[in-house]
């Protein structure tokens, strides 16, 4: 038994030292490039984000959105002249931990429940 409280304290002891790191001002702005795999390719979308604007290109094309801060590790994106209903719904992006040069997030788009991952690194 004492075997047991000994190694349920360590393995505690060891997971709290984990400090999962978040310094979302740094990619608060700036340039940044995005990978996913898709139906077997590789797509890239490279996207400049101010305070207030997010400017994507993928693919030859350039789509223009407004920035919406909810925090300092949370904001959205709202299309500004969307083509489609479809087109017309927000997105939430949140930061879960960042690097020297990139960071991990979540988004998912307004009114849908499910979440997607990425990665952003500045370029």
């Amino acid at each position: 038994m004492k075997n047991i409280a000994l190694l349920l304290l360590i393995l505690f002891s060891l997971s709290s030292c984990y400090n999962n790191e978040r310094d979302c001002d740094k990619f608060r702005t700036g340039t940044f490039v995005w990978e996913q795999e898709s139906g077997g390719r590789l797509l890239t979308t490279e996207f400049t984000r101010t305070e207030e604007l997010q400017i994507e290109r993928f693919e030859g094309k350039v789509d223009t959105s407004r920035i919406e801060w909810v925090n300092n590790c949370e904001w959205r994106v709202i299309p500004i002249n969307p083509k489609s209903n479809a087109d017309s719904r927000a997105y939430l992006f949140k930061i879960l931990n960042t690097s020297e040069d990139s960071y991990t997030f979540e988004f998912k788009q307004s009114g849908r429940e499910q979440t997607y991952r990425g990665t952003a690194t500045i370029k």
